[in-house]
């Protein structure tokens, strides 16, 4: 696959992105570098190549998103100016 000065016009275009035609001449050769690039890599045979995510094995370290009250209940209300039967204690504002 190779692109030509209107097809790097058009995706410009496409893209809005205002280019000069020296530009697009300029980016042609360059675009068919990397178009290269990938028609390489898509030759590469990965059968028998087991998908990865990371180059390095990695575990996930987040706990078991399990709901709970936090089991802190004494150390929160030790911070409350008034407690009472294990709750705060607010005045009433309304009657």
């Amino acid at each position: 696959m190779s692109v030509d000065t209107a097809t790097v016009k058009k995706v410009a275009s496409l893209a809005r992105i205002a280019i000069t035609d020296d530009d697009a001449a300029r980016m042609v050769p360059e675009l068919n570098n990397i178009l290269g690039w990938i028609e390489q890599l898509g030759e590469v045979d990965t059968a028998g190549v087991a998908p990865m995510t990371a180059v390095i094995p990695n575990h996930l370290r987040l706990r078991d998103d399990v709901v709970t009250d936090g089991n802190v209940r004494d150390k929160v209300l030790a911070n409350a100016p008034v407690a009472e039967h294990g709750f705060f204690a607010v005045p009433k504002v309304i009657e």
